[in-house]
């Protein structure tokens, strides 16, 4: 392990200069914390560099792993779906992940990999690139997907169903720059929660993420 996996902090790796392009290429060799051993390859954010909306997820899930692309798996599709009902277009946004590589269990070789939830630690080694993202995107309004991107955005007292559907002051990713409360961020459940719900439920979440994104889509005016 090398020193900057101990400390489990991406820092070292940010480029001195650049735009996106050369943010996504550094990420590429990130070693800041293990999780990069076993995913296939860093998931960078993706989009228009001068998207008015940023939407933050949790990880990467498989296909996105394989291929190197955030929301191009089953809740992409959720999420494309949800943001055009809501009167958004995905091609005017940017997506990233709270977490660049896919963390995963896995019971043996060719066995299905079994998404695992990151901890703490992991999200405060890769909050160095959510924070450069942001600071280059300049997004009017950030979308926080689910538990982890809303603790990665807002800190670990965040709780998806008391901070949901409503504009929340951004505070400063990076701990300096900005005053708190110069961003807007509007909390959501993840377009996963929609497909692991029952048939029951299922109509239900995917009305409340619809619900929730029209809420940022008011906000960009």
């Amino acid at each position: 392990m090398t020193a900057a996996e101990d400390r489990y902090d991406a820092t070292p790796y940010l480029p001195g200069r650049g735009g996106l392009a050369a943010l996504r290429e550094a990420a590429a060799g990130c070693h800041g914390c293990p999780l990069h051993r076993a995913a296939t390859q860093t998931v960078f954010g993706a989009g228009g560099t001068s998207a008015r909306l940023l939407l933050v997820g949790e990880q990467p899930g498989d296909q996105e792993d394989r291929k190197g692309h955030p929301f191009v798996g089953p809740a992409g599709g959720v999420l494309n779906r949800a943001l055009e009902e809501a009167g958004i277009d995905p091609d005017d946004t940017y997506v990233t992940n709270a977490v660049k590589h896919f963390k995963f269990t896995q019971s043996g070789p060719g066995k299905r990999r079994i998404h695992k939830a990151p901890d703490l630690r992991e999200m405060r080694a890769c909050r160095p690139w959510l924070a450069a993202e942001l600071r280059l995107v300049d997004p009017d309004v950030v979308v926080a997907l689910g538990a982890t991107a809303g603790k990665a955005l807002l800190g670990p007292s965040f709780r998806v169903t008391r901070d949901r559907g409503v504009a929340l002051p951004l505070p400063p990713l990076d701990g300096h720059g900005d005053e708190e409360g110069e961003g807007v961020v509007v909390a959501t459940l993840h377009p996963s929660a929609v497909l692991r719900a029952d048939d029951e439920e299922r109509a239900r979440a995917y009305a409340g993420l619809v619900a929730d994104l029209r809420v940022a889509g008011r906000l960009l005016g």
